[in-house]
């Protein structure tokens, strides 16, 4: 039973995620719900990187060859359309440096060579050797073994394509949407500055000294699936030799995006859930070490691409997402904000008989941060506002202001915990009577007797 629970509670926490993030969702499809949103946005500088956006993407589809003119003005013309509709560019609209990237890495095949630079294959060993004493990529690639290969090729060749959309999904699930914003811009602008430093800088992989020495390099060479060759083999495919002998960056050692790619992801799986800490950088160092145990990589592009990926990240990391708040629930709701009566009356919360059990009152800040209206029928002993049973004298402070939310609502009246309702208030009568009420004086307060005067004159109260 307690394994079920282990595995039910997960996804029953992911299941009502899942269903608040789709009640968040803009599911409008009417282009005049955007245009009337662009009239009434306020431009500001930051909003000029969009220029950069259309700059770069126009000159790209121009030398763009595949596929040819006019079927490749789709591209654009469809993104438009994206855009346009309010349910479709709240994902396309941030995700915009992530597409701008895809589409550098596979146009950068259509520059003319005469406008390319000569790729460097000395420049990453020699670096290597110097700043290292050795050259730490040859080393790690002299023994191999079918158990190493496959311990490779799982963060190299399945995590690197796999990741980055199980962090989006978490961010879009468990954190404010401005999370997910800042995942998409940090993780496309930093491969797109990777793809331009590639162009601009290209260096040969370690498997083209394996293969060709160190003879010059020149752009009519095809490129290597490295040791993912035996991966193909293992299987019987050849999936990773086709993707990489038509590779669009065939010298693109410098920056290693891999390396950049698994640093970002464990700097925003280590910021936004801090618990999965040790995890997320063992599973980076596991894919640093198969970057260059598969050839693809030298040391100097492992520490270049996880050193631009620490700059991005912590460039364009909004002031709202730093400190306590990047871990906040969806909605900017703090679940700290819902205490149950336990808190509120320093009563200890009881617990579950179960070993898996939660109190009512985790069960309700579960349920709250993530705009849940209802809790599931099987919760019998659901809460109660407090002070349902808590005589209230007029004119007098309110018990029930610790539970009131934010929207100046009252939780709503539910059946259950009545006795511990009412002990909770005779427990803190004697605070609340020097306050200057107390719950049994409502009903039990002796009338102040007259005096001999009073009584004469026939002003003093009646004695019922």
């Amino acid at each position: 039973m307690s394994i079920r629970l282990a595995v039910m509670q997960p996804l029953r926490r992911v299941g009502a995620a899942f269903a608040a993030a789709v009640g968040r969702l803009d599911k409008s499809l009417s282009p005049s719900d955007t245009l009337n949103r662009l009239k009434q946005h306020k431009w500001t500088f930051s909003d000029s990187i969009y220029i950069f956006h259309i700059a770069l993407a126009t000159f790209w589809i121009t030398i763009m060859q595949v596929p040819s003119f006019p079927l490749k003005l789709l591209i654009p013309i469809l993104y438009a359309i994206a855009l346009l509709i309010p349910f479709t560019s709240q994902f396309f609209v941030p995700a915009g440096p992530i597409f701008l990237y895809l589409l550098s890495f596979f146009s950068s095949k259509f520059i003319p060579t005469e406008y390319r630079p000569t790729p460097s294959v000395v420049l990453l060993p020699t670096l290597e050797s110097v700043l290292y004493g050795a050259n730490v990529s040859d080393i790690l690639t002299r023994f191999t073994h079918p158990i190493l290969d496959i311990l490779a090729w799982v963060p190299y060749g399945v995590g690197h394509y796999v990741i980055p959309f199980i962090v989006a999904a978490f961010l879009w699930l468990f954190r404010p949407k401005e999370a997910l914003h800042y995942w998409a811009s940090a993780f496309g602008y930093m491969n797109l500055a990777g793809v331009l430093i590639q162009l601009v800088f290209p260096c040969a992989a370690p498997w083209y000294e394996l293969i060709y020495g160190l003879t010059p390099a020149d752009y009519t060479i095809r490129g290597s699936p490295g040791g993912l060759a035996r991966i193909d083999r293992l299987f019987h495919s050849s999936g990773y030799t086709t993707a990489f002998s038509n590779s669009p960056l065939v010298f693109g050692a410098f920056p290693s995006l891999h390396a950049a790619s698994a640093t970002m992801e464990a700097l925003f799986m280590s910021h936004f859930f801090p618990h999965t800490t040790k995890w997320v950088f063992g599973y980076a160092a596991v894919l640093y070490w198969a970057t260059m145990y598969l050839t693809h990589h030298y040391l100097v592009d492992v520490v270049g691409g996880s050193c631009l990926a620490v700059a991005f990240f912590y460039l364009l990391m909004p002031e709202e997402l730093k400190g306590a708040a990047a871990t906040a629930p969806p909605g900017g709701l703090n679940t700290a904000s819902y205490r149950s009566k336990y808190e509120v009356y320093d009563l200890e919360e009881p617990r579950g008989r179960g070993r898996g059990s939660r109190g009512n009152g985790a069960i309700m800040r579960d349920a709250e941060a993530y705009d849940l209206e209802e809790l599931s029928d099987r919760e019998s002993d659901e809460e109660m506002d407090i002070t349902f049973r808590s005589p209230v004298v007029p004119d007098q402070p309110s018990s029930a202001a610790p539970l009131i939310k934010s929207n100046g609502r009252a939780s709503p009246v539910k059946k259950s915990h009545r006795h511990t309702a009412s002990i909770a208030s005779l427990i803190r009568s004697e605070e609340r009577g020097e306050e200057g009420w107390s719950p049994i004086g409502g009903s039990f307060a002796f009338p102040p007797t007259p005096t001999r005067a009073q009584a004469d004159e026939g002003k003093g109260p009646r004695a019922s």
